[in-house]
């Protein structure tokens, strides 16, 4: 008997925020990266500057949207991007 493995699609598409230039207001940035992610203020600031780097992943397409929006609020580049599928 052989395993069969099927990949399931569903309607929700995974996202993740993806920050890629945080911009003149660095300090606004890493406040927002910290307020959305609760890391402390040294990992909030070692993300805004390894760049591009997705701060917060697996999120339904609105809360994606809401976070992209803070961080585009503080003056950074951001977008959200539909999470890669796992290879198997």
């Amino acid at each position: 008997m052989t395993d069969k493995y099927f990949l399931l699609v569903c309607d929700d598409v995974a996202y993740d925020v993806v920050l890629t230039d945080p911009g003149v207001r660095v300090l606004d940035v890493l406040r927002v990266v910290r307020w959305l992610t609760g890391l402390s203020l040294w990992r909030s600031k070692v993300l805004t500057t390894d760049l591009p780097v997705v701060v917060l992943g697996d999120l339904g397409r609105e809360a994606a949207e809401i976070a992209v929006s803070a961080l585009r609020d503080a003056g950074a580049r951001a977008d959200a991007r539909e999470s890669r599928a796992p290879e198997s």
